[in-house]
């Protein structure tokens, strides 16, 4: 006789907390994890060459239906499936709706849900607020770039978007450097720059050297770590934040999760260019009309734009995982600039949300449900 009965839990997002889901130090250390059975190949992601980011519903312009939803700014729903090994040893799949004047209710930009499901039989282990675990494992991943590829001396952080993404990249950093101590902000709004540093207070009281600046430019000259993390609109790249190699300090590390654009001199060989999955740009880069930096603001995608149009080499393209493996260096000099993109993967939700579930079975975190004890049909 076998036991056919399946219970799993639901972790509120105070139960995500309790947790564990805002350490950012071992979330660090779960990507960088990761990142090694990515580069073996110990994953499997959706799409034909399994490294596809997941598949999104958009919205047309004119619909035949009413009740239809918009195709506002960021309106989208979206299934991000992937299995991890190792140690990890289980499957998951985060959905999220997202719809940028969810803001304007007092809402997220994006309400996310993620499932874990048992690697062998596809059993639910655990169903969880996601928004936390999104966002963390999202900034874990410029903090593992940094631990590579930043200077260790490191000090001063230029940040454009000081919002939830800002905030996770800013923790990440500090828990890989420990010597930074300033930071230079760019946002949209006084309440958003507000809400940063009044936060910034709370969680990184040493970091005493906070300014507030006009300028894109003054975010990035004279920083050690350079961060984009703003929202914004696709389409047009001339209107994504730029990246002027004259602004650019000789040894900073610019890690570019969000929308990014450079100029010519940025597109030199000294600029060495690394990607987090090389991948999931390639599938991205199939999927979409060229210039697909057009469709898809992230930098890795520009930078395969640049293969395509002959203006830099595919070899000159750097693999994170590979660094993480050891298999290729990290910094090699104190003043090389390296630029790497961070396009999001759902085998980070995978790894971070297995820790996670792990540790609230383990402390008795969550709510238990039962999907049933024998199944009707079977």
């Amino acid at each position: 006789m076998t036991n056919s009965n399946i219970d799993f839990i639901y972790l509120s997002e105070t139960d995500m907390v309790k947790a564990g889901v805002t350490d950012m130090p071992a979330c660090v250390d779960t990507m960088e994890e990761m990142f090694g059975l990515l580069y073996s190949g110990d994953y499997r992601m959706a799409g034909a060459n399994s490294d596809s980011h997941g598949a999104m519903i958009t919205f047309p312009e004119d619909s035949l239906f009413e009740t239809m939803p918009k195709p506002t700014a960021d309106r989208r729903f979206m299934a991000m499936p992937a299995y991890l090994g190792g140690n990890f040893r289980t499957a998951g799949v985060k959905w999220y709706g997202s719809n940028i004047s969810n803001r304007n209710k007092g809402l997220p930009r994006s309400i996310l849900m993620f499932t874990l499901n048992d690697a062998d039989t596809g059993a639910p282990l655990a169903y969880m607020s996601a928004n936390l675990l999104s966002a963390y494992r999202t900034g874990a991943i410029p903090g593992v770039g940094a631990r590579y590829l930043a200077r260790k001396d490191s000090q001063v952080i230029g940040l454009v978007g000081p919002g939830v993404m800002g905030k996770t990249a800013v923790s990440a950093f500090v828990s890989v450097c420990p010597q930074i101590n300033a930071i230079k902000i760019k946002g949209r709004s006084q309440h958003s720059i507000d809400d940063f540093i009044e936060w910034l207070n709370v969680e990184h009281p040493k970091i005493k050297n906070i300014q507030v600046v006009d300028t894109i430019e003054q975010v990035v000259r004279d920083s050690d770590i350079v961060t984009y993390c703003n929202s914004g609109e696709t389409g047009n790249p001339d209107s994504y934040p730029l990246v002027k190699y004259e602004w650019v300090k000789q040894g900073a590390f610019l890690a570019m999760p969000a929308y990014c654009n450079t100029d010519e001199a940025m597109n030199n060989k000294s600029v060495r260019k690394v990607l987090d999955n090389p991948g999931m740009y390639e599938a991205w880069f199939e999927e979409v009309p060229k210039p697909a930096h057009v469709h898809i603001p992230l930098i890795g995608v520009k930078f395969l734009d640049m293969v395509q149009e002959g203006k830099i080499e595919k070899q000159d393209l750097e693999d994170l995982g590979k660094i993480v493996s050891g298999e290729a260096p990290g910094r090699k000099t104190e003043e090389e600039i390296i630029l790497m993109s961070v396009g999001g993967m759902p085998v980070e939700d995978v790894a971070w949300g297995t820790v996670v579930y792990r540790n609230a079975i383990a402390q008795g975190i969550g709510t238990k449900l039962n999907l049933w004890e024998t199944p009707v049909l079977r």
